[in-house]
């Protein structure tokens, strides 16, 4: 019987993965990547990986980490690391995993997320506005 690494935490706008253990490393990875494709299946694109309480973290967890933000980026969404503790974040940051947000705090990543959904939402809105020909149709007065 293998025990469960996380809880998921799921509402409208993202789900939360609350990491329990306190490492991310090669014997516990893939279930990251699993909880990850549950979550993609269920048509969530804005994920929060809590991972407060680890302690280590090896390139099997880095490259769960890296898939992860990119399945939710090519979406347009947005997969937010919460870690405080300075040896991960250094280890993430070397990793150089493209379009990684890393917060203090699990209201830092959902205040991230809510940010990123409204400027989608504002490019989805610029886009609308643009003619075919790259012409912005909202500068024109009443004289055109």
């Amino acid at each position: 019987m293998s025990v469960k690494n996380y809880q998921l935490e799921q509402n409208e706008s993202y789900a939360l993965i609350e990491w329990l253990g306190e490492d991310l490393v090669q014997t516990n990875a893939e279930d990251l990547e699993l909880a990850v494709r549950l979550l993609f299946k269920k048509e969530y694109t804005n994920m929060i990986l809590n991972i407060a309480k680890i302690q280590q973290l090896d390139g099997f967890g880095v490259s769960a980490i890296r898939k992860a933000t990119k399945i939710c980026t090519n979406e347009l969404g947005l997969f937010v690391i919460v870690c405080k503790l300075d040896d991960v974040v250094d280890r993430l940051d070397q990793a150089k995993i493209e379009n990684l947000t890393i917060m203090n705090t699990v209201q830092e990543g959902v205040d991230a997320i809510y940010l990123n959904d409204l400027e989608n939402d504002f490019e989805d809105e610029s886009d609308a506005n643009t003619d075919e020909y790259g012409i912005d149709g909202s500068d024109y007065g009443d004289d055109y």
